[in-house]
């Protein structure tokens, strides 16, 4: 090493003589290290391979063609992106009808004979086991050459002839298998020669035939073509025909974007501000993270070494050469646990990759390693030990020479400046948090969140020092690992303060996705009584007996009854809305009214069976008014009176009033939960007469017990029967998976991290303080002593870490909740100020419950004997 660097040389050789003589220590500070860059390293990885890019995507999309030219009929001009998937639009006044030909594409190429294959794809539906199910038709010709690429063959071979076909094993599974007929809607019936999957999608029924089979788009409308490259400027001649074109050529090497058109230039913003801002917030989090994380285990180091930089500083050393040795066991071991991380990093997502594949319906692309990214991860990983060792070095440039080279410790005393500015900091952190809440958003509230960590951190000397005060009454182990603690801040204060950065970000997120989810759970509006499915029909051809059938071969046929809706006819293209009102009231009882039922007013001679919110009393009481001719109407508020108003107006098409009729007649009041009702009033047959109105069938109600199973196979069933019919089963709030996900995650890198920390602090702490314990040994301390000890260290660092992490994590995380679950969020209005729920299980388990288990775990493997050496301090 010449210039800048000559001054490295001698303390990066004694960095690495330390890291070869202290294996396990420097084995823990690898481990903190190579951990999250393994963990990024992997995440990046498998991001890059799941995400398929345009150039990756050709084969899937292309086969071996050099272009996909849609052709659309009767279009205007198309502008489109260098990717037509990515962007594209139309121009210019409409044409005539008609569709431009594949005579028409090799003019413009100026090609004659041009290699091409149709490629068709429709929604159609297909029979199954249990029915009918929807399925994903492709027509085009497989065995044609420039289709390579577009499936994987799995068995059977491909269609030869109009009368074959090739599905995917999901719907192989459903029914038809090799040697098997597959029956599409219209009757065509094809023989399945083969199992293929698509090589851009799976987890839906698929399958593919030639082109005759498919029906929706008509003969040539999307074209494969071979032959040369389509170049841009051929791309925009067939779209002046109204045709979208993906070429190869374009995509692989795109134009410039001033040659794109103006509608289309500009449409890819990039990524979003805010997406950056808080992914730069969660980079710092992590870093600050590892750093507290290694930070004893260099403060241990930096211990071991301090007769070293004693002996340089006595030959002359300045301070500058003391902090450059404990910084070379930085940039040493951060270099090794960064390469040692890539390469984990690397393995895990070689194998994790094929495990999120069944995750997902959408193929990965091949195996992408961005080794930019990789670097820069890297780099991370050596700062992260850099600032680290940046704390302990600067204390051991400070240490007293002449206490350290007589064999007593040389610590300074602590600054009394850094609590004053951990107090200052966390002011700004709890108005940071107050003005995110107030309108200041999320961004505001994740940056307070990292202000008050680092508050915290510079607050944990005198919290510290406060429990080892404090400890005096206390067994003797609890008392020792408490003042040990407070004498040994250079290794005690990163320990506690990386579990209460992990506890406090456990905590902010546990508050934020468990109020969030809480908001979900109340605001949550069932559209039928709990454990009641609903069978509802569009389109052409309902058939409602059919379907009644149909659910009957599945549940008993009492239990399916038959919903009727209120309609009021109009001349022309008008409509007539009814509105309930008590009488004298002028406002409609509910703000807003929504079902399942396709109309807000029901026909019956008594109460249909699956309205939620309704008890057994309230049921019989509005059976009894139906059945003597009146009206049951539903209020969000409790309402008493035996009269009901029916207010109808009618519309022109041109919106506006041209009837209006009010009607009033017995009925009773049934409260609902908020401001949702599925219908807003029953009414008896004989009102509906003097409404003027007439009935329909809207849907089949479902009393009867219905598995998944079940529910399946009944919908199969009823897809198999004309009109769009399917089955809804109101089964209640159903926590979303990835909620559940996210907790779970959340419990298990708290613990991790947790975990992680106080056994590595504790460790390092029995190692640091083995002269003190085998003094006591020598002064008859038993074996158990040692053990208590071991487990009161790990309690102290553990649980003092725990509730000041829980304390900081609630400020962002009671924070979060305004913006999160407050009026107008998720489409909600009203309601609370905020949905704010804490996670009490999950906040005792890591406050409480793993502390206490680090202490057990650590009283349990920790040795209990040890050789007596001299104690000279």
């Amino acid at each position: 090493m010449r210039g800048p660097l000559a001054g490295w040389r001698l303390p990066l050789r004694l960095a690495w003589r330390d890291a070869r003589r202290a294996k396990g220590r420097s084995l823990l500070v690898l481990v903190m290290i190579a951990l999250p860059v393994m963990g990024v390293a992997a995440a990046d990885t498998l991001y890059s391979t799941q995400s398929v890019s345009g150039v990756e995507g050709l084969e899937r999309r292309l086969g071996t063609a050099e272009a996909r030219v849609s052709l659309a009929p009767g279009s205007r001009e198309a502008v489109q992106d260098a990717d037509p998937d990515t962007g594209v639009s139309a121009v210019g006044p409409r044409r005539e009808p008609g569709r431009a030909t594949l005579t028409d594409v090799e003019r413009v190429l100026g090609v004659s004979d041009l290699p091409a294959v149709e490629l068709e794809t429709e929604s159609t539906r297909a029979a199954t086991d249990d029915g009918q199910t929807y399925v994903e038709l492709t027509g085009t010709d497989l065995l044609d050459p420039l289709t390579r690429g577009l499936v994987e063959p799995v068995s059977g071979r491909l269609p030869r002839t109009d009368g074959e076909a090739v599905v995917n094993a999901d719907l192989a599974e459903r029914g038809p298998g090799v040697g098997e007929e597959l029956e599409l809607a219209g009757g065509t019936r094809l023989e399945v020669v083969g199992i293929v999957e698509s090589a851009q999608g799976r987890g839906f029924p698929m399958a593919w035939a030639r082109p005759a089979a498919v029906e929706g788009q008509g003969a040539g409308s999307t074209l494969l073509i071979g032959g040369a490259a389509v170049t841009w400027e051929q791309v925009r001649a067939l779209n002046a025909l109204g045709a979208t074109v993906l070429s190869r050529a374009v995509v692989t090497d795109p134009p410039p974007e001033s040659a794109l058109p103006p509608e289309i230039q500009g449409f890819d913003e990039g990524v979003d501000e805010a997406t950056v801002t808080v992914l730069a917030l969660v980079v710092v989090m992590v870093l600050i993270e590892v750093v507290l994380l290694a930070g004893p285990a260099f403060a241990v180091g930096a211990r071991r070494q301090s007769r070293t930089l004693a002996l340089i500083a006595a030959a002359g050393g300045v301070p500058g050469q003391a902090r450059r040795v404990v910084l070379a066991t930085g940039v040493v071991l951060g270099s090794l646990g960064a390469v040692l991380g890539l390469a984990l990093g690397l393995l895990a997502a070689v194998a994790l990759t094929p495990v999120l594949q069944g995750f997902s319906t959408t193929r990965f692309g091949p195996f992408d390693v961005t080794w930019l990214h990789l670097a820069g991860i890297a780099a991370f990983g050596t700062l992260s030990a850099l600032l680290a060792a940046a704390v302990p070095a600067w204390i051991a440039s400070r240490q007293d020479v002449v206490a350290v080279l007589a064999g007593r410790r040389g610590d300074t005393r602590a600054s009394r400046r850094s609590p004053l500015l951990g107090l200052v900091l966390l002011g700004v952190g709890v108005a940071g948090a107050a003005y995110g809440a107030s309108g200041g958003g999320e961004i505001a509230i994740a940056a307070s969140a990292i202000v008050s960590v680092l508050a915290m951190i510079l607050l944990v000397p005198v919290v510290v020092l406060a429990v080892s005060r404090l400890a005096g009454r206390l067994p003797l182990p609890l008392r020792f690992a408490a003042r040990d603690a407070a004498r040994h801040r250079t290794r005690t204060v990163p320990a506690v303060a990386a579990v209460a950065a992990t506890v406090a970000g456990v905590v902010a997120l546990g508050i934020a996705v468990s109020s969030d989810e809480h908001q979900n759970q109340e605001t949550y509006q069932p559209s039928l009584a709990d454990g009641y499915g609903l069978v509802t029909a569009y389109g052409g051809g309902v058939d409602w007996p059919a379907y009644r059938d149909a659910v009957a071969r599945t549940v008993p046929e009492e239990d399916v009854s038959t919903v009727q809706a209120l309609v009021l006819p109009v001349e022309g293209r008008g409509f007539r809305q009814l509105e309930v009102a008590q009488p004298g009231d002028s406002d409609p009882l509910l703000v807003s009214v929504g079902g399942p039922f396709a109309s807000a007013t029901l026909v019956a001679d008594r109460l249909p069976p699956g309205l939620p919110g309704i008890d057994a009393t309230e049921a019989d009481r509005a059976s009894r008014v139906l059945a003597s001719g009146g009206v049951v109407a539903f209020a969000s508020e409790a309402v008493d009176g035996a009269r009901v108003v029916l207010r109808t107006a009618e519309y022109s098409g041109r919106g506006r009033v041209v009837d209006r009729q009010r009607l009033e007649v017995a009925g009773t009041y049934v409260q609902v939960d908020g401001d949702y009702s599925p219908v807003d009033a029953v009414v008896a047959p004989a009102v509906a007469d003097r409404l003027g109105g007439r009935t329909r069938v809207t849907g089949l109600v479902v009393d009867a017990p219905i598995t998944e199973a079940a529910e399946r196979s009944v919908g199969e069933a009823l897809t198999a029967l004309p009109g769009q019919a399917s089955l809804d089963v109101e089964r209640g709030y159903v926590a979303d998976e990835e909620t559940v996900v996210v907790q779970l995650i959340l419990a298990a890198l708290g613990a991790v991290l947790m975990l992680g920390g106080t056994l590595t602090a504790t460790f390092l702490a029995l190692s640091d303080a083995r002269p003190d314990l085998a003094t006591l040994s020598a002064v008859g301390a038993s074996p158990r002593t040692r053990r208590a000890i071991a487990a009161a260290y790990a309690l102290v660092v553990g649980l003092v870490g725990a509730v000041l992490g829980a304390l900081v994590g609630a400020i962002p995380g009671v924070a979060i909740t305004y913006p999160l679950t407050g009026p107008g969020s998720s489409g909600t209005t009203g309601g609370p100020a905020t949905y704010l729920d804490v996670p009490w299980l999950l906040v005792t388990g890591v406050v409480l419950g793993l502390p206490l288990l680090t202490a057990a775990v650590v009283g349990l493997t920790a040795r209990s004997r040890l050789p007596l050496v001299a104690r000279l301090d």
